[in-house]
């Protein structure tokens, strides 16, 4: 995950999704498309963390992505987020991945290629061992119009829920062995850190002292005290 700045984020959502290689006809060659959705809208996502004080999760609102961002982009279907095991390619809404658009959210489609890694992808969503997929997003976390933050409050636990309203991005769709879990890497744990850090009240200022009022009154002080008082 890369990680810009602090207002443009890119992250990833994993999701279990219906992964499946396409079925051949009676009489024609195996197929090799594999197809599936890479997004869902409105489904909360693994928690970001979870503890026994909160715990947080986000959803995709349907508004956040549309066909005309995704025309946009330049999008590599992968295995793994290893861009050099490339599957498939839609730059700017044309190449060999296709998607589309729904209530539901996105679902793709492409053909595996004629590749040791084509193969591989094949074999592996046949047998189920591939099983969900991933995608790469970008969008500014730290701004209401574009992510609203909820909490509810439930036996003394907060639920937190952070609603993707707008994307900025999407780079990456791949093929994932464990969509249950959240992604783990060290990027992951400081973009999770730093959502807990934001959403904590401010705490209050502490007032600024002016130095050189208060040696000004400490002077006039030690004088008054200093002078005779004649009666």
């Amino acid at each position: 995950m890369e990680k810009r700045n602090k207002n443009d984020l890119v992250r990833r959502e994993v999701i279990v999704a219906d992964l499946h290689v396409r079925e051949a006809a009676e009489g024609e060659t195996p197929s090799r498309v594999i197809a599936g959705r890479a997004i869902l809208f409105n489904t909360p996502s693994a928690p970001l963390w979870s503890d026994e004080d909160e715990e947080a999760r986000e959803i995709i609102a349907p508004e956040a992505i549309t066909k005309e961002l995704l025309d946009g982009c330049d999008i590599k279907f992968t295995m793994f987020h290893d861009r050099q095991l490339i599957l498939a390619r839609s730059k700017n809404g044309s190449g060999t991945l296709s998607y589309t658009v729904d209530s539901q959210g996105v679902a793709f489609e492409f053909e595996a290629p004629n590749t040791v890694d084509g193969d591989k992808a094949l074999e592996l969503v046949r047998r189920g061992d591939l099983a969900g997929c991933s995608f790469a997003f970008s969008t500014h976390y730290w701004d209401e119009a574009f992510v609203t933050r909820a909490v509810e409050v439930r036996d003394g636990r907060a639920y937190i829920t952070y609603t993707v309203k707008a994307v900025t991005g999407v780079y990456d769709m791949t093929l994932a062995a464990d969509p249950a879990y959240p992604d783990t890497s060290v990027e992951a744990r400081e973009f999770a850190r730093d959502l807990r850090e934001a959403a904590k009240p401010a705490e209050p200022e502490t007032p600024k002292v002016d130095k050189e009022k208060v040696t000004a009154q400490l002077r006039e002080m030690r004088n008054a005290a200093n002078t005779k008082v004649f009666v």
